[in-house]
């Protein structure tokens, strides 16, 4: 072998292994609804607008899905409710950061692109990211065999207004995603919530903009306690795990108090956890102190739980 073959062949190899690694890396888009059966839409032609990790618009509901090896695969599954103040979806450091993550330990995971209720598309604002996220629990369930997931293991976390969200989902008794087809009969209710700093009270310890992006201007009282979730808690909620700061300064920590208190009252077993440090930035990795831990403790409640096993066996 010459010179010249033999650097064209590295050269063939180092291609062969850089488009490998992208086609391995890439995510696939799951459009959530059928074309033209959106529901909630006015029918503005619209795109997408993104800048700087962030989604400003979403023209196009769905989710992109993180999937664990077939080896590593526990069976359980998460839909991602990315934060940003009902204003934007900050789709990194709350969404595909946290994928990777639960893929990790072995759970399948479903990065939600929800629309936002500023969007002058909607008819109704503050329903359409719980009709996002209801429909897209109502996907993956319909999927699960197909995808290596057990039906009554599917859960839902969100961070901040996300946090909101993935409360709404786990506390609504309303199915507002319904649009006659066959995913009409499929619960779409989570197994499990798990929240980080998350947005609940819409009165007293609101976040201001979540507040006013999800409700507009001046909700009546009615509509406050309605999208307060820590009003919506009952007997039938699901388990839930909490990590919040103590000095989160952005969305008081009384929002998770609240949230906890409730689920305690009604004997919903969960799990809440306020670090001293962490602010309103609690992230997969470089937390302040013993907020680093919150992944581990997550990871251990949802095996204590039974969402996931402690170990997968060896099939070999």
């Amino acid at each position: 072998m010459n010179k010249q073959t033999y650097i064209l062949l590295v050269n063939l190899i180092i291609i062969a292994l850089l488009f490998f690694n992208f086609s391995a890396n890439a995510q696939q888009f799951i459009p959530i609804w059928p074309a033209g059966k959106i529901p909630n839409t006015k029918g503005l032609k619209q795109i997408d607008s993104i800048a700087n990790e962030r989604v400003y618009r979403v023209a196009t509901p769905g989710m992109y899905a993180f999937f664990p090896s077939n080896q590593d695969n526990k069976g359980a599954a998460v839909v991602i409710c990315p934060g940003g103040g009902y204003e934007r979806l900050a789709y990194v450091i709350s969404g595909t950061q946290l994928a990777k993550w639960f893929n990790s330990i072995g759970i399948s995971a479903f990065v939600l692109n929800y629309r936002l209720p500023n969007d002058l598309n909607l008819k109704e604002r503050d329903k359409a990211p719980l009709q996002d996220a209801q429909r897209a629990i109502k996907y993956i369930r319909q999927n699960a065999s197909k995808w290596g997931i057990k039906p009554d293991k599917i859960g839902i976390q969100g961070s901040s207004a996300g946090g909101h969200l993935a409360s709404m989902a786990g506390t609504f008794t309303t199915d507002y995603s319904v649009i006659n087809d066959s995913l009409d009969k499929v619960s779409y209710r989570p197994d499990f919530m798990i929240l980080v700093s998350p947005v609940i009270d819409m009165g007293k310890y609101a976040h201001k903009g979540s507040a006013k992006n999800l409700l507009g201007e001046k909700p009546s009282l009615a509509k406050i306690a309605q999208y307060s979730t820590q009003l919506k808690v009952t007997e039938s909620t699901v388990p839930c795990f909490i990590a919040d700061a103590f000095n989160d300064k952005s969305v008081d920590p009384h929002n998770s108090l609240l949230f906890y208190q409730a689920l305690l009252e009604n004997k919903i077993p969960s799990s809440l956890h306020v670090f001293p440090q962490g602010g309103h930035a609690i992230a997969l990795r470089n937390n302040p102190g013993s907020t680093e831990m919150w992944t581990a403790l997550c990871e251990s409640w949802m095996v204590e739980m039974g969402f996931i096993p402690a170990m997968l066996t060896n099939k070999n």
